[in-house]
């Protein structure tokens, strides 16, 4: 059965592409950590899905737009590291522009270049964002390297996602260090008073801290993906459903987790109906100026 309608379509806005022509562009490490580590379904995440396929599972769960990610993981040429090119999702935007909305990854050691890269991707071809893994480059989201960037997003005005919790052991042959706690953000948002800052993957283990964060700063956010809303620490799930509501945005971080049983999920767990309508919806529509 698909989710209850409450009147309104969700917005995904951490999603993977997941085509044939994305796939190609991965390391062979991702069926592995994802069925794995991750415990998403291994048939999913071993097999290409397309575009038409994605929206099939969207339309089920009631998702109306999602946001895929041309995810700039790491250098690349060192093990395991990768760049989604910019083009695979604008060429999916394009196809279907009602449904797709592309996230621009950025790589802090491309410098000027990948600044310009970035604008063009905003300006010339749609991007509504940008998306970081500070992680693969271990370096804490306040290190000088991404502050061009920084810079950049405010000047287009469009948000900046980036991972913040622990990072785990993606190939085995290139571990990442965890340097994405949320109290890095305090820096960027005192500096950037006008970026807006989204910390995707809830911030575990340290929920609290990104809480923190974002009770703080009127421009920092928090995104619920990569961890299933059946296991939310129980501040984060009274965050979202009190003072918090206007804070966080819903994304899944397909195929990571599956979109129905996510939006299922979080049915389950009975938020006040304007607090659901801004976590699904409207927090991100209103971010993004959609």
């Amino acid at each position: 059965m698909a989710p209850a309608g409450h009147g309104y379509k969700i917005i995904d806005a951490v999603v993977n592409i997941w085509t044939e022509e994305a796939l190609r562009q991965r390391p062979g490490w991702g069926a592995d950590f994802f069925a794995g580590k991750m415990k998403a379904d291994r048939d999913m995440v071993s097999n290409a899905i397309s575009l038409e396929q994605m929206i099939d599972m969207l339309d089920e769960a009631g998702i109306d737009i999602a946001f895929l990610i041309a995810a700039r993981s790491g250098r690349p040429g060192l093990p395991g590291c990768y760049h989604m090119p910019y083009e695979i999702v604008a060429r999916a935007c394009e196809k279907y522009p009602q449904r797709f909305r592309g996230l621009a990854g950025i790589d802090p050691y491309t410098g000027m270049k990948g600044v310009r890269e970035f604008e063009s991707a905003v300006r010339n071809h749609g991007f509504v964002g940008a998306h970081l893994y500070p992680h693969w480059f271990e370096l804490a989201p306040d290190h000088a390297k991404y502050y061009p960037f920084y810079a950049k997003c405010v000047e287009l005005d469009v948000p900046i996602q980036m991972q913040v919790g622990q990072s785990m052991i993606y190939a085995a042959d290139f571990p990442c260090r965890s340097v994405g706690r949320p109290i890095a953000l305090d820096g960027v948002a005192c500096d950037f008073p006008e970026l807006k800052l989204i910390g995707i993957h809830v911030g575990i283990p340290w929920t609290d801290e990104m809480i923190a964060m974002a009770w703080k700063h009127k421009n920092v956010y928090i995104g619920c993906d990569a961890h299933r809303p059946k296991y939310w620490p129980d501040a984060f799930r009274k965050y979202i459903n009190s003072f918090g509501q206007d804070k966080v945005i819903f994304g899944t971080d397909f195929p990571v987790l599956p979109f129905r049983r996510t939006v299922e999920d979080i049915d389950d767990i009975g938020f006040k109906p304007e607090a659901r309508r801004k976590l699904m919806r409207d927090n991100t529509a209103r971010l993004y100026t959609l």
